[in-house]
């Protein structure tokens, strides 16, 4: 691929009933304040979180992230070699961990051998890692060291080229994320309410008054405006080309069809998104959550207004940058200004073949 740059926009409008599906210290639906009114907020961690789950239900190569990873890494030299003792898996596991840079501490309270902070590791990682200690005795000297962390850095899992990782211990090991997820805040401006509720002792005796128990739940409905973006040429050089489109193809999916599941089984909140557009752009990406700082005001309904807004600063925002590659929009709702394709599958067919050309065309031009 040529330095031209390479950016996949997915703007999302998604209703929400009654719900509380990320929650803040105290309990409450995350907020934020925009536009000068309170919002309905889900984290970018949330969401992210609730990508891998979908990542690991669809068979996709999905990382483990663990303070663990010495436990984890020793296991899996017991499951290669099962002549191997228990308490000698675990000294290789940090010895070959510690010849990383990455620092393995007891923690006193569980017995266990943690690293500092939580690690992503991929399979492969943990693979090669395993036979590597097993095949060499001696993992503390210069070339070996060299050899351990360049198998840190390759074999990438689906989650771990796409969010990236930080290794305080060894700032060689970080990998740069290819994709950045917004904060999803509604369109307009929410108002928190409260549900009160009681429940009852099956077994209570017929002339026993009152509730077993009681207590309150804060919630929020809210239409959210969500949006991520992939660099696809950071994507494509750690997975490769080929590898890259599917990955990105297996994002929007995830993007697309994941949700927080915060109290899920009290409120049986999960929806599929009303509005979805995606942008192939080849300067910047850009997130369009400029449409509603004026929040959408409305009694009829706030999905119609928001994909107007939406739309609008779609239009305004190219007038700034170059023409998209590619503009595609699937939407279950009556009118707007932009073709529609007919269903999802069509929507990924078109971004699929967009990647694959614009890919193509710039190694000709290599």
């Amino acid at each position: 691929m040529t330095n031209k740059n390479l950016y996949l926009d997915l703007n999302v409008l998604q209703t929400v009933p009654a719900s509380n599906i990320n929650r803040d210290d105290t309990g409450a639906p995350k907020t934020a304040m925009y536009g000068g009114v309170t919002r309905a907020r889900v984290s970018s961690q949330s969401w992210k979180k609730a990508m891998r789950d979908y990542f690991r239900d669809e068979s996709d190569s999905v990382g483990t992230r663990t303070k663990e990873v010495a436990e984890f890494l020793a296991q899996k030299l017991q499951s290669l070699d099962s002549s191997l003792a228990k308490d000698k898996a675990m000294d290789k596991a940090i010895a070959i961990l510690t010849a990383a840079g990455i620092k393995v501490k007891k923690d006193k309270k569980t017995d266990k051998n943690l690293t500092g902070a939580l690690l992503l590791v991929s399979p492969g990682q943990i693979d090669k890692l395993a036979q590597y200690a097993l095949t060499h005795d001696k993992l503390d000297d210069k070339d070996t060291k060299k050899e351990i962390k360049q198998i840190l850095k390759e074999d990438n899992s689906l989650d771990l080229a796409l969010f990236g990782r930080m290794v305080a211990d060894n700032p060689e090991l970080n990998v740069d994320a290819a994709a950045q997820v917004a904060h999803a805040i509604s369109t307009h401006e929410i108002v928190p309410e409260y549900d009160y509720f009681t429940a009852l002792d099956d077994l209570q005796p017929d002339d026993t008054n009152g509730a077993a128990m009681l207590g309150t739940i804060e919630y929020d409905s809210a239409t959210l405006y969500r949006y991520a973006n992939i660099n696809v040429k950071e994507l494509a050089k750690n997975l490769g080309d080929h590898d890259a489109v599917q990955s990105i193809i297996a994002f929007v999916k995830a993007f697309v069809l994941s949700m927080p599941t915060g109290k899920q089984n009290t409120f049986a909140n999960k929806t599929v998104p009303n509005y979805i557009m995606i942008t192939l752009r080849s300067d910047t990406p850009v997130n369009l959550v400029s449409a509603f700082e004026e929040p959408v005001m409305t009694r009829g309904g706030f999905v119609k207004k928001s994909i107007q807004k939406l739309e609008d600063e779609y239009q305004t925002t190219n007038d700034i940058l170059e023409k998209p590659l590619l503009n595609v929009v699937f939407s279950r709702e009556e009118g707007g200004q932009f073709a529609k394709v007919a269903d999802f599958s069509e929507l990924l067919d078109q971004v699929s073949a967009a990647l694959t050309k614009a890919m193509q065309d710039e190694d000709t031009n290599d």
